[in-house]
């Protein structure tokens, strides 16, 4: 045990000998720090799935909005992750212009590995229709399981906004 601090008293003097050194260490330090991520709670990484899945759907952008879906995903309206791909890409067609409004009604988490999250949402686009756009307001209810270190939607539920939900 005697030996640790004289080994760390050793190891700074040779440091202070060496200013280069000291600012290297430093350096290296500082940059350790500021590019490591603080860690996401289960709840602040979904807060960021909605926020992702938001960007992918304003962006079109059908393949990464798909990525945030679960392999497994099936639906009570007999609706496979493909089934959900291929309503993406129907939708995104059919609009030329994506915009949304997302709120986090309700977020419950379960043993740090599932979660329920239920999300209302305002659609609107502009298309080639009558009046030039559409727009809808749904609210879903969405099941979540954590795979690795990723949440990935594995059911869902949706409707109008004050309907039921399918």
């Amino acid at each position: 045990m005697a030996t640790f601090p004289r080994r760390l008293y050793q190891m700074l003097a040779t440091l202070s000998r060496n200013p280069a050194r000291i600012a290297i260490s430093g350096l290296v330090c500082v940059w350790l720090v500021a590019c490591s991520d603080p860690p996401e709670g289960p709840e602040q990484a979904l807060r960021s799935w909605v926020s992702q899945g938001h960007e992918f759907a304003e962006a079109k952008d059908r393949r990464a909005l798909v990525d945030l879906i679960s392999p497994t995903y099936s639906d009570s309206r007999g609706n496979s992750r493909d089934d959900i791909e291929n309503l993406f890409r129907l939708y995104f067609l059919r609009q030329h212009k994506v915009a949304l409004i997302t709120r986090i009604e309700e977020l419950d988490i379960y043993g740090g590995s599932a979660a329920k999250l239920v999300l209302a949402v305002g659609m609107a686009g502009t298309n080639d229709g009558t009046f030039g756009f559409s727009a809808d307001a749904f609210r879903f209810e969405m099941e979540f399981e954590r795979d690795d270190d990723e949440w990935l939607l594995t059911s869902a539920r949706w409707g109008e906004l004050g309907g039921d939900l399918h």
